[in-house]
C-alpha cells in the first residue's frame, strides 16, 4: 500500500518513466518513443521518481514500537482524546479510506494531524457499537473494527520514527471477505 501512495505522489510523467524502466525494464530509448520525450528526459524523470521512492522509505520503527503506537492510538481514539491523537500522528499524516462505493467512507484522503484527529473523533461519536481490536494487518500491528462481531473496517498503519505517517482504512466489504471468512471459520 505504501508503494501505491508513493506512486500516487509522482507526476504522471515520472510514474510512466519509472514503471516502464525500473519495473518493466524497458530501455530509455523505448520509454522515450512511448512518451514522446527524449531518452535523457526519461532518465531524469525516472531519477526523480527513484528519489521519491527512497525518501518514502524512512526507516521503519521497530515492531514493538509500532505496536505501542497503534495501541496508544486505539486508546486515544476510544477516549476521544484529540490532543493525544494529534501527538501520535505525523503533522503531514494521511488517511485513505476505501469503501468501494458500497459502504460509507471518506471520499478523499484526509491530510494533516489535526484534520485526521477531528475526523476520528467525529467517527467515534457516530460509531456506537464499534469494537476496535488490535490485530496483525499486512504483517504489521493494525486494528480491526467490528460491529456485532463482524469485521467492518481493517486499519493498516505506516509508522516512521515515533509518529503514525499513514493510515489505510479498508471498509469495502468485498475486500474484507478474507477477514469475515476467517471469523466464521473459527
Amino acid at each position: 500500500m505504501a508503494f501505491l501512495v508513493v506512486l500516487d505522489s509522482m507526476t504522471p510523467a515520472e510514474r510512466v518513466a519509472f514503471v516502464l524502466h525500473d519495473v518493466f525494464r524497458y530501455p530509455f530509448a523505448e520509454v522515450a518513443q512511448i512518451t514522446g520525450r527524449t531518452p535523457a528526459a526519461c532518465r531524469q524523470l525516472a531519477s526523480h521518481a527513484r528519489r521519491r521512492v527512497r525518501a518514502a522509505q524512512a526507516p521503519a520503527a521497530p515492531a514493538a514500537r509500532q505496536a505501542d503506537l497503534v495501541r496508544d492510538f486505539k486508546r486515544a481514539w476510544e477516549a476521544k482524546d484529540i490532543g493525544a491523537l494529534i501527538g501520535l500522528l505525523d503533522p503531514d499524516a494521511t488517511v485513505i479510506a476505501d469503501g468501494g462505493g458500497l459502504v460509507p467512507a471518506a471520499l478523499h484522503p484526509i491530510e494533516g494531524h489535526e484534520q485526521i484527529a477531528r475526523y476520528l473523533i467525529s467517527l467515534a461519536d457516530r460509531a456506537f457499537s464499534l469494537t476496535v481490536v488490535e490485530c496483525t494487518v499486512n504483517g504489521q500491528p493494525g486494528l480491526v473494527g467490528q460491529q456485532d462481531g463482524v469485521t467492518v473496517t481493517v486499519f493498516a498503519f505506516d509508522v516512521a520514527g515515533d509518529r503514525i505517517r499513514h493510515i489505510w482504512a479498508v471498509r469495502n466489504p468485498e475486500k474484507l471477505r478474507p477477514w469475515t471468512t476467517a471469523e466464521t471459520a473459527s
